[in-house]
């Protein structure tokens, strides 16, 4: 126990080094070759912050724990929306930009809700079994590669379109730059991967579920880079990198990732996980009303709190479930 808990707090000083780094060396390199911070925090940042899941996602496979594999990428979404935003919003006002808005928030919601109709194939199909299948995994992975496509796409036309740099960014050389990237990347997945398999062996000793640990112990392990990524560039005043990071996470999370899983090993997908994915939903579809709602294109106090409150209020949920 001693051990673990020194772990942990290894984990937590690594992770907020490592993301103090991977913002500046992303925004470095972002100021220096003109491409909006917005489209770093999309795929280099929101990539390297969903390496946790996909480490965590491989080994349960390996493992035969598919439980643990689903509810790491459940619970990582919901905890990047209620958690990592509201925290985030606590800080300061998140002005969301409207690509993001029209665009990426609406695309998250199409992975979650994907998720939905392809783990509930008795619902839909009037089959056996619910799973997320070989098939479902190639779809997600596909989906994964537009979304790739479209970034470049964006990036091309943001870079021809707006030539004015950041203002009051620290440029390093493109050496530098990318060192910091790497070692930001790099001390992300050695802190995520410390804390989540100390808080695993924590959870267990404590007698908690499989599905119970990966959807809040693991869920929310691995989404502290997210955390620890978004917090940082709030505090640095590079929103839309925080927000970036987040929603970009949660798309990689689905297409990618789950993507991934599915397609090295069919996951059977239990009625529980349908009301956890029916949270997922809800949150993402409360994060695009919220843009609607008071203060356009933008994530207030709050707001903020509100999405805390139901985070709060969730992880209730799961505990009395069992």
């Amino acid at each position: 126990m001693l051990l673990n808990s020194f772990l942990i707090i290894a984990g937590l000083a690594i992770l907020i080094a490592a993301a103090e780094s991977l913002v500046r060396g992303s925004v470095s390199i972002s100021t220096k070759l003109g491409i909006p911070p917005l489209v770093i925090g999309l795929t280099v940042v929101s990539f390297g912050t969903s390496a946790p899941e996909l480490t965590v996602n491989i080994a349960s496979i390996v493992n035969g724990s598919p439980d643990l594999a689903i509810g790491n990428i459940i619970g990582s979404n919901i905890a990047n929306i209620l958690l990592i935003l509201g925290v985030c919003a606590l800080m300061k006002p998140l002005k969301v930009k409207s690509t993001t808005v029209w665009k990426e928030i609406p695309l998250a919601l199409l992975g979650v809700f994907l998720l939905f109709v392809m783990g509930n194939d008795m619902l839909f199909d009037k089959v056996s079994y619910n799973a997320i299948t070989r098939t479902d995994g190639i779809v997600l992975m596909s989906l994964m590669v537009i979304f790739l496509y479209y970034i470049v796409g964006m990036a091309r036309a943001e870079k021809k379109n707006n030539k004015q740099r950041l203002d009051d960014v620290k440029e390093y050389g493109y050496l530098a730059s990318m060192v910091m990237i790497i070692l930001g990347l790099g001390g992300l997945i050695l802190g995520g991967q410390l804390l989540v398999t100390a808080a695993i062996a924590i959870a267990k000793t404590a007698g908690l579920s499989e599905a119970l640990i990966g959807l809040t112990v693991v869920g929310v392990g691995t989404s502290l880079p997210e955390l620890a990524t978004s917090v940082v560039a709030t505090r640095r005043g590079q929103i839309d990198i925080a927000i970036g990071n987040v929603v970009g996470s949660n798309i990689f999370n689905i297409f990618w990732i789950l993507g991934l899983s599915g397609t090295l090993l069919q996951l059977p997908f239990n009625a529980a996980a349908s009301t956890d994915v029916l949270v997922a939903i809800g949150a993402t579809a409360l994060l695009l009303v919220f843009m609607f709602v008071g203060k356009k294109n933008q994530l207030t106090r709050h707001k903020g709190i509100a999405f805390l409150a139901l985070y709060v209020s969730y992880v209730g949920f799961l505990v009395n479930r069992g």
